[in-house]
């Protein structure tokens, strides 16, 4: 697997143009980099409450969907890492009231909290998630990027 390129300049580069360019990277890298992306989704990404991350995963998913129907595997990867990032998000809220996980005094560790709504917003993003990571035209798409863009 190619690792993220984070050399290129991205506020500049149109990757629906030029997907030749894309590098998947591991998890959420690059997620609020690509453009046209990060402008079309970021909008939309949301988790404050259970309602919010509903309506948030749902819009998400549908355009990944739309992504898919116009053929287009970046902007499906780019809604996946978006869903990916609001579970991961969320969990982070759970664990750390306000998001930091480390004390700015001396970065020790916070202790961990248990927020059941953020929980919650972080199971239903999972869950969008995981139904976008595991379709089959995505992996094949995925696989096809790859072995045409990601030679090493």
């Amino acid at each position: 697997m190619k690792p993220f390129d984070y050399t290129l300049d991205y506020k500049h580069i149109n990757m629906r143009e030029h997907p030749e360019l894309y590098t998947i990277g591991r998890g959420e890298q690059g997620v609020l980099m690509v453009e046209p992306y990060k402008s079309e989704i970021l909008p939309y990404w949301r988790f404050k409450t259970p309602d919010i991350a509903r309506e948030s995963s749902e819009h998400i998913f549908g355009l990944f969907m739309q992504y898919k129907r116009e053929g287009d595997f970046v902007g499906m990867d780019m809604a996946r890492k978006f869903l990916q990032m609001g579970y991961t998000r969320a969990r982070r809220y759970t664990n750390h009231k306000g998001g930091r996980k480390y004390t700015t005094a001396d970065g020790s560790l916070l202790p961990y909290q248990k927020d059941p709504v953020k929980a919650e917003c972080a199971a239903i993003f999972k869950a969008k998630w995981e139904e976008a990571k595991a379709d089959k035209d995505y992996l094949r798409m995925k696989k096809e990027h790859r072995s045409k863009h990601e030679v090493t």
